[in-house]
């Protein structure tokens, strides 16, 4: 039971990643047009105790991975991993607000379906 959690663990935090970095991002404003304010720009965000939960929470993402091959041949776990593409595109049109069309959910589907094939080859 252990190794599905390490994967869940992964893709969960994964995910949390790419959502926390587009809130505060979006909320950072426009990128700067010159590299003085670029380089202030990110500095900031590198700082942000959000952004910075980001990088914990990447490191034990990290972590739960290297955990998760001790139990699972890398073609076996990965294709799990691209459940993240899906939690992503959920969260950001939940939170976000960002659109949800067709060839986005026909995507999604064939990822999933994807996910359904290769779990069936184990």
């Amino acid at each position: 039971m252990l190794g599905p959690a390490l994967i869940a663990t992964t893709i969960v935090l994964t995910v949390y990643g790419q959502l926390v970095v587009k809130w505060q991002v979006g909320a950072a404003g426009a990128l700067p047009s010159s590299l003085a304010g670029r380089m202030e720009f990110l500095g900031r965000l590198v700082v942000n105790p959000w952004i910075i939960s980001v990088f914990v929470a990447a490191a034990i993402a990290a972590l739960s991975w290297m955990a998760a091959m001790t139990r699972y041949e890398l073609s076996v776990a990965y294709p799990f991993v691209a459940s993240s593409f899906v939690l992503v595109l959920l969260g950001s049109a939940v939170f976000f607000g960002e659109p949800l069309n067709i060839s986005k959910v026909v995507g999604v589907a064939f990822i999933v379906l994807g996910l359904i094939i290769a779990s069936r080859g184990t």
